[in-house]
């Protein structure tokens, strides 16, 4: 089972996106007794020309479907999570990855059928 949203030709993506994971919560151990805490963020797609950059039209639709919202996130919807991290009322978070992606974790497999994840189940 996985947590992150699996797409073709996102390996290097994935990879790299773990070892930060991991690094973060190796950094908050050693950074912990000094009172500083170190998180990660993973947001879904968010509406950037980033994100928008290179796809057509129907593919951004399509992943826009995916959200209960029905819609991308936006920039806005991940900055009071960054103020709340930073704040001194997260300093008994640390060592973690935050997850702001609007329920939108799914992945599409070889058979090109949708597996959806909710609430840590591929359903």
């Amino acid at each position: 089972m996985t947590k992150l949203a699996i797409t073709p030709n996102s390996l290097c993506y994935l990879a790299t996106k773990g070892a930060i994971e991991q690094i973060a919560r190796v950094l908050a151990k050693d950074l912990g007794s000094k009172g500083i805490t170190v998180n990660t963020l993973s947001p879904g797609p968010i509406d950037t020309p980033q994100f928008r950059g290179g796809k057509p039209q129907s593919v951004i639709d399509s992943i826009a479907k995916q959200s209960p919202a029905r819609r991308l996130g936006d920039p806005e919807d991940i900055a009071p999570i960054v103020a709340f991290l930073v704040s001194p009322a997260a300093e008994w978070i640390n060592g973690q990855n935050i997850r702001v992606d609007g329920v939108s974790l799914s992945f599409v497999c070889k058979n090109k059928s949708v597996l959806t994840e909710h609430q840590g189940y591929v359903v």
